[in-house]
């Protein structure tokens, strides 16, 4: 299993940073760290997912890996649908 940490602007619609972990105390830590580097930053999202490889996190995660465009295009196919 990996565990990503991902910092995203959700404003921007991108990550800004991103690292992958084989455990999972380690990509703990890292997400402290940026969570207090990014603080009073009320766009910036810190998370750490957990996925056995990156195609799986692209898979269920998908939203933080798409532009503003791709999330909008991606919306309006489920309200279309």
């Amino acid at each position: 299993m990996w565990h990503y940490l991902m910092v995203y602007d959700r404003r921007r619609g991108e990550i800004i940073l991103s690292h992958a972990y084989r455990r999972s105390d380690e990509a703990l830590e890292a997400r402290f760290t940026a969570e207090r580097k990014y603080s009073g930053q009320s766009d910036i999202e810190v998370v750490v997912l957990s996925a056995k490889s990156r195609a799986e996190l692209l898979r269920t995660h998908g939203r933080y890996f798409k532009d503003a465009q791709g999330l909008a295009e991606a919306a309006l196919e489920r309200v279309e649908s």
